[in-house]
């Protein structure tokens, strides 16, 4: 059950409003043109590499650092106008670091939360008792809660973070990393406690690393990179193969978890703009059309699809996996219901598809049913179930360069096999 949610707010200001932020080390710009907004009954998760200023923006937020520039407002009221405990009564935050110097008790540490709401010299009341066992209970430490917290773990310190956090009865939350030192289980519930206590009206800002659980939790994603926002919106607007290359300069395959229905993102290296052939991701993109069917090939396409290549899949049994990933890939899919023999019209649709492209690939197994489409192709690249993502960009990228056309080895073979692929790759 959730602990005890703040009095609401009579204003329609947002929770956390954050306008043209703009934060510097001495001459080193950290983050400049930041605008983002947390509204009551909103997850919104910041995302970026790391180094990119998520962890600076929420310190500004909180007012542990004064902006350069820009405006921080917290349930209307400018942060920079606010004391302390005026500011402890808006927001609480989940620090990433969980280094406490001190040999306190655990129920101790919970119970500063509570500071923000006490006097100088006032006691622990019945409402503060409350406060502090309905947070130990949410955040699942209550049966450590006398154990010195140098004697737990640094996940279970995390835990106990967010117990102080939740002991404050703030409606905004900020948490930056609040999954880092977590194990799966307690990682899955944190988030779930979080949602929970957004659904019933507070607000939460949270810097989150693992971009599926981003997905799956988070309202709004606000995207970190290059020194300010780079993309902001939902996460199936966010998420994407082209705002992660750019964020993250790394390639991304963005489909759909078969168990949530929500993003989920495989990243891959970026292909080397220094690579011996002088192509890039972008310049070196082709229309490739790919065979094949089980894990193989939907590993074979969305690596291909994560490299920006313009792909199409097929022949390719209905409620296959490949058929899964080729969907989520946007291509153009042909596919027939599985055990039942391929008519005409659906194998002359692969055969031009495959036609049309400037490389077939033919992912792992025997061709069976689709030995046409490869027949009308005129290259064709044979990968293995053990080709590494490099080995399979480099046969692609290797099979423009030349047809293979008068070549005794692959004269009479039907479509020509390019020369050292085959080897490149097994």
């Amino acid at each position: 059950m959730s602990p005890g949610a703040p009095e609401p707010s009579d204003r329609d200001a947002p929770l956390v409003d954050v306008e043209d932020l703009a934060v510097a080390f001495g001459d080193v710009s950290v983050v400049s043109g930041v605008d983002l907004r947390v509204d009551r009954g909103d997850l919104v998760g910041l995302v970026g590499p790391n180094g990119a200023g998520k962890t600076t923006i929420l310190r500004a937020i909180k007012g542990t650092i004064t902006p350069d520039a820009g405006s921080v407002r917290l349930d209307g009221e400018a942060v920079a106008d606010l004391s302390a405990r005026q500011t402890g009564r808006r927001v609480a935050s989940v620090p990433q670091e969980t280094n406490l110097a001190f040999d306190f008790r655990v129920r101790h540490v919970v119970e500063m939360g509570r500071t923000p709401h006490l006097g100088r010299f006032d006691g622990h009341g019945a409402d503060d008792e409350r406060a502090v066992r309905e947070a130990m209970d949410a955040a699942g430490v209550s049966r450590f809660a006398d154990r010195p917290i140098t004697a737990v773990s640094g996940g279970e310190r995390q835990r106990v973070l967010l117990a102080r956090a939740l002991a404050q009865e703030t409606p905004a939350l900020l948490l930056d990393e609040p999954t880092a030192s977590l194990d799966v289980n307690h990682a899955v519930e944190t988030l779930e406690l979080v949602r929970d206590l957004v659904d019933d009206g507070r607000g939460a800002l949270a810097a989150i690393h693992d971009l599926d659980a981003a997905a799956r939790y988070c309202d709004e994603l606000v995207v970190v990179a290059n020194g300010g926002v780079h993309a902001a919106g939902s996460p199936e607007d966010v998420l994407t193969a082209e705002t992660l290359r750019a964020a993250f300069d790394a390639e991304a395959f963005v489909g759909r978890s078969p168990a949530t229905g929500e993003a989920a993102v495989t990243a891959f290296a970026a292909v080397d703009a220094d690579d011996p052939s002088g192509e890039t991701a972008q310049s070196g993109t082709r229309r490739i059309h790919v065979v094949g069917s089980g894990r193989d090939a939907a590993r074979t396409i969305a690596r291909l699809a994560a490299a920006g290549h313009d792909l199409s899949v097929g022949v390719v049994p209905a409620g296959d996996a490949a058929a899964a990933v080729a969907a989520d890939a946007g291509a153009a899919v042909v596919s027939a219901p599985a055990f039942e023999p391929v008519d005409d019209e659906t194998l002359e649709a692969a055969v031009a598809l495959a036609s049309e492209a400037d490389v077939t690939v033919a992912a792992g197994g025997d061709a069976g049913p689709n030995a046409p489409v490869l027949a009308a192709a005129d290259r064709v690249v044979s990968v293995d179930g053990d080709a590494t993502d490099e080995a399979l960009l480099a046969a692609v990228r290797e099979s423009g360069s030349e047809s293979g056309e008068g070549d005794p080895e692959t004269e009479g073979r039907g479509p020509p096999v390019e020369r050292g692929v085959r080897e490149a790759i097994e």
